[in-house]
């Protein structure tokens, strides 16, 4: 498996969902930075499950241990090692997957690519439950960022059908991503909360799950930063957001909104506004040829409804090698967007401090 990101400040994730525990060994980093718990805290927090309905109800403590690399809370130059405990699980649910592959999970392409020596336990090394540490890394990247006047936050655009209230590409500022990236169920407008968390109680009762989109902005990158063609921005937070379990599109500002529009709409203008260069729409989400042109990068991310659901659905039976049924028991989200923003801002922090 590849599990390793970045090339200047290298995370390297390891760990099983019902293992011991998970963790993550991220190298590189500059000695002498402070380690703001508080702010580490509150990210996992974000992700954290057990919180509401929206969430699995497995509750960890989501703790980090620090085994290598700080010193009175200041990094030392050499790698710092992270764990996180794993204590809440139930291994027994997973027994007859090894048989009955679940549909949409990793379980029989795992199984083909490792020969059936993958961990089906809590979906293994292939769980959420690693982007704990990921988070965790990118908590601590994005500290270091915000030392150097760059910002990250998001928002949960949109769960199933209802929408919350769009990013002004051109206008979003720090202040809006810090207050939008403290909250676990981040909206912008208040009233779409209240809304996507009945989609979600919706499709919960039935058994069912939904699928969602986070937005994620970032504001203070200066222009000229990235290395295309194949090292440029969008290159490298796609890559690490790829990393993130039912991660199944990314679009940088309009995206595909692109394919019904006219250049003469949907071209970015540039303008000087007394300082600098700025372009007065930002349809390309602060990113031209791979390069940050000044502007505030935007990128959207969708996630597939959650695989595991209580509905009984048609699989195979791999030892008889006939085609079968499979009702999935255990605790699982009922919609994965709530959860994962934090994860993709983590993502972006991660791939940014490799290129700035």
């Amino acid at each position: 498996m590849s599990s390793d990101f970045g090339q200047k400040v290298r995370i390297s994730l390891f760990g099983e969902s019902h293992g011991e525990c998970v963790g993550v060994v991220i190298d590189g980093l500059p000695e002498n930075i402070l380690i703001d718990t508080d702010k580490i805290y509150t990210q996992l927090s974000r992700r954290a499950p057990g919180k509401d309905k929206t969430a699995t109800p497995r509750e960890e403590s989501d703790v980090p241990e620090i085994i290598s690399g700080v010193l009175n809370n200041r990094t030392t130059g050499a790698p710092l090692c992270a764990v996180i405990k794993n204590s809440n699980t139930r291994s027994s649910d997973y027994e007859k997957f090894a048989r009955y592959p679940r549909p949409s999970h990793a379980d029989y392409t795992a199984m083909v690519r490792y020969n059936g020596a993958n961990d089906l336990r809590g979906s293994g090394h292939f769980s959420a439950r690693l982007t704990a540490p990921l988070v965790f890394a990118g908590a601590i990247c994005r500290d270091i960022l915000e030392q150097k006047g760059i910002t990250i936050g998001g928002h949960i655009c949109q769960i199933g059908n209802v929408f919350d209230d769009a990013l002004d590409p051109v206008n979003v500022n720090a202040e809006q991503l810090k207050a939008l990236s403290s909250r676990y169920f981040s909206v912008i407008n208040e009233n779409a909360e209240q809304a996507m968390r009945d989609a979600i109680e919706e499709v919960r009762l039935q058994g069912d799950s939904i699928g969602g989109t986070v937005e994620v902005a970032v504001c203070g990158v200066e222009p000229g930063i990235g290395s295309p063609i194949f090292d440029g921005i969008e290159n490298e937070i796609a890559k690490a957001v790829f990393g993130i379990p039912a991660a199944k599109g990314i679009e940088f500002g309009k995206g595909f909104a692109f394919a019904s529009e006219r250049g003469s709409m949907a071209n970015d203008p540039f303008a000087y506004n007394g300082e600098r260069v700025v372009t007065t729409q930002n349809n390309n989400g602060g990113i031209l040829g791979g390069i940050s042109t000044g502007m505030p990068i935007i990128f959207r991310t969708v996630f597939k409804p959650t695989a595991s659901i209580a509905i009984k659905q048609n699989t195979v039976d791999l030892m008889t090698q006939k085609n079968s049924e499979l009702t999935i028991e255990g605790r699982h989200d009922p919609c994965i967007a709530v959860r994962a923003l934090p994860v993709v801002e983590s993502a972006c922090a991660i791939a940014l401090i490799n290129i700035v």
